[in-house]
């Protein structure tokens, strides 16, 4: 048995090894990339249209009109539409790239592919002709939301991530964690209570720090980074669960259990865990 935990041991750091030597660039660029959405409050129902004007001439495929190159409006604004766009002069020299979207009908519009990282909102009324800017802003976030109120022809604008979300979907993981590794304790024939509240109480700390590492990840640096780490953490969480085990098992139960069977339940219960995991990020993106 202690001869089998190790070589499970050694094929897991193995496959991790080789997964960190991939060829990581090439998985940057089809992976997914930075957005920010936003939401607008307070529109009349008159025609409206908003584009994000960058502190830099160009970000991704986006750049600012040179004027001598074809026009590369995305499908979504009109070469007239575009033009008033172009025509536009900022006043800190912000840049309008090209892109922009129809919001009245969908009250706001989202840059999903290179975003600036700098930029100001910028909403274009064909009607009149009217121009509504907000203040200088940045992405704060992997995925950067923001909701802008209109007043007249003033706009402010606050940070609206949905953090209410993430603490919903923190605690689905916590709990449903802690449920398969229970689980997989009773499949190991581990059924005494005082065992059972050992491993409950050593998952909800070991996943909260998880998940909280996780959380920073998933909201600084997108689910790309989110994913190969969360790899990595659910090795360095078995080995703390191992070792807890492999010192407190004896201790909280009247009979022998050997080593090799505790390193195994650790290992099986984590890879269950990642495994479910994997599945419910498909499946359930919203709790994952």
């Amino acid at each position: 048995m202690k001869l089998m935990g190790k070589r499970l041991v050694t094929a897991l750091v193995c496959t991790l090894l080789l997964m960190s030597l991939l060829p990581v660039n090439a998985w940057a660029d089809t992976g997914p990339k930075p957005s920010v959405h936003i939401a607008i409050e307070n529109m009349d129902g008159r025609e409206c249209y908003g584009t994000l004007l960058s502190k830099t001439p160009s970000t991704g495929p986006a750049s600012a009109w040179d004027g001598e190159e074809e026009a590369r409006p995305n499908f979504e604004i009109s070469r007239e539409i575009w033009q008033a766009f172009v025509d536009y002069e900022d006043p800190d020299g912000f840049y309008f790239l090209q892109w922009g979207w129809r919001c009245d009908e969908a009250k706001g519009f989202s840059w999903d592919y290179y975003p600036p990282e700098t930029f100001k909102i910028l909403l274009y009324y064909p009607d009149t002709g009217e121009f509504v800017s907000s203040g200088v802003l940045e992405r704060y976030a992997f995925d950067t939301y923001y909701t802008a109120k209109l007043d007249g022809g003033t706009m402010t604008v606050r940070r609206s991530y949905n953090f209410g979300r993430e603490i919903v979907g923190l605690l689905a993981r916590i709990v449903l964690t802690v449920a398969i590794e229970v689980l997989v304790a009773l499949l190991f024939g581990f059924r005494e209570k005082k065992l059972l509240r050992l491993i409950v109480l050593v998952n909800v700390v070991t996943q909260a720090a998880l998940n909280a590492a996780l959380f920073y990840t998933d909201l600084t640096e997108g689910p790309g980074v989110f994913l190969l780490l969360y790899v990595l953490l659910e090795l360095a969480v078995f080995i703390v669960e191992a070792v807890v085990y492999c010192l407190t098992f004896r201790r909280v139960t009247e009979r022998w259990i050997f080593t090799g069977k505790i390193v195994a339940y650790a290992l099986a219960a984590n890879l269950c865990s990642l495994a479910v995991g994997f599945g419910i990020s498909w499946i359930i993106p919203a709790i994952f």
